[in-house]
């Protein structure tokens, strides 16, 4: 019975440790998250995203987010593969519900190996439209693994490029499986997209150049393309495939 009584102790001895750990991981990460939120805010950064909740975020054409589809996992906003394509996801795409004018958005982005995915912005919400219908896109792609990378003209499909318009130069996407950081600027109707450090493509909105390329494009009979809003939705693309973000924030310019 002494034995017995001892090995009770330190079993509930070691539960309670785990216990007390477990909760001081939770709050650690909860610490470090506002430590990062506040770092953030200092240098004029508003976090869309902070690895904890999906707060500020809903479907596209919907009143909340999905509740099937995107989860968080592991610190990142994971939208769940369902190997349907861009007609199966079960979440579909979801936006920051603000919208916004001139701005820098940061963020870095993993898809699953030959994944699709993408991000909208100066979006429009349109009943009966999808997103792109009226949004810029920059490609998220796994340019090793999926067709569309050998599609378009000259890799204005591969991973950076603004979606089957301008492609990004130089191409220096990771393969599936490794993490992007990405910048997109706009200001004024002029847009930029950085990729892993580099400066990719720069292009003007509303100028004649663009009308053209427009007029050139998948995108000629879409009005609300063409004349892309001045203020409008950051979006995230359900595509069907496993892709995980992180780090997401904005700056106002």
């Amino acid at each position: 019975m002494k034995n017995l009584t001892i090995i009770l102790s330190c079993v509930l001895i070691l539960g309670l440790a785990s216990s007390c750990g477990s909760k001081g991981k939770k709050a650690g990460a909860e610490a470090a998250t506002t430590e990062q939120a506040q770092q953030a805010a200092d240098e004029g950064w508003t976090v869309l995203f902070d690895g904890t909740s999906t707060a500020g975020w809903r479907g596209y054409n919907k009143s909340t987010f999905p509740p099937a589809g995107w989860e968080i996992v592991d610190g990142t906003l994971h939208c769940i593969g369902s190997g349907a394509g861009e007609a199966g996801g079960a979440g579909g795409d979801i936006i920051y519900d603000k919208k916004f004018t001139n701005f820098e958005l940061s963020l870095e982005w993993k898809l699953a190996p030959g994944g699709n995915s993408g991000i909208f912005y100066l979006a429009r919400e349109v009943e009966g439209e999808p997103i792109w219908k009226s949004s810029p896109e920059m490609q998220i792609l796994d340019n090793v693994n999926h067709p569309d990378a050998k599609l378009g003209i000259q890799g204005n499909r591969q991973a950076g490029a603004l979606y089957d318009l301008i492609p990004a130069v130089p191409q220096n996407a990771r393969p599936g499986g490794e993490w992007n950081s990405v910048k997109i600027m706009v200001f004024k109707g002029t847009v930029v997209h950085y990729m892993n450090g580099e400066k990719v493509l720069e292009y003007h909105l509303w100028t004649d150049d663009w009308k053209q390329m427009c007029a050139n494009s998948k995108f000629k009979d879409y009005e609300m393309f063409i004349n892309t809003a001045e203020e409008g939705y950051i979006g995230l693309q359900d595509h069907g495939d496993d892709v995980w973000f992180k780090n997401i924030r904005v700056k106002t310019l």
